[in-house]
């Protein structure tokens, strides 16, 4: 199975099943940005525990692995799952919302978005997928988060909204990376 091909099937199985969700990470940046090789999809997941048993039943074994132990740990904790495609290598991570409130309304701020050429798929918003970058440039400090930020803004300035971004990254204290960024586009 190919990625895009996963990618459908992933947020098809949401979408039957009404759990609330968008894709975020790479694959949102394609929305939005530069393409680039992506290994694995990045989705936002609203579970609640009774939609356990059927998402686990959407993905049958053995073309998919997905814990059903796991998944129900990762509610406890707080922490994202992950659905394999084994024999291609595909894998999906799912996360749950950050418990803060910028983390709350992402699945809410999201969009249908033309992200494959045959497929609108809910998607986080660009202020929300500029944040996502600066969070995950601030926990591992790979700079492939920036160029993704800095190909959003290059690509796409019209649909950004600068100043609800300047104010969660204030709120989340990412302002002076976020203020570092927007200089250096400016400039390039």
């Amino acid at each position: 199975m190919e990625q895009h091909d996963f990618l459908k099937y992933a947020t098809d199985a949401l979408a039957r099943l009404g759990i609330p969700y968008a894709v975020v990470g790479s694959y949102a940046c394609l929305a939005y940005g530069e393409s680039r090789m992506t290994q694995d999809i990045d989705i936002v997941v609203d579970l609640k525990r009774d939609d356990v048993s059927a998402l686990c039943d959407s993905f049958p074994s053995p073309e998919f692995y997905l814990d059903r132990a796991r998944v129900f740990e990762s509610l406890d904790l707080r922490i994202p799952f992950n659905l394999l495609h084994p024999s291609s290598g595909n894998k999906v991570d799912f996360m749950l919302p950050r418990g803060n409130d910028w983390g709350r309304g992402q699945i809410t701020r999201s969009r249908m978005v033309r992200l494959l050429p045959d497929r609108d798929i809910r998607t986080a918003s660009p202020e929300d997928v500029i944040l996502g970058k600066l969070w995950y440039y601030s926990e591992g400090g790979s700079d492939k988060h920036l160029r993704d930020i800095a190909g959003i803004l290059k690509i796409s300035p019209e649909l950004i909204d600068v100043a609800e971004v300047d104010r969660w990254a204030a709120r989340l204290g990412y302002s002076e990376l976020w203020n570092l960024i927007k200089s250096r586009v400016a400039e390039a």
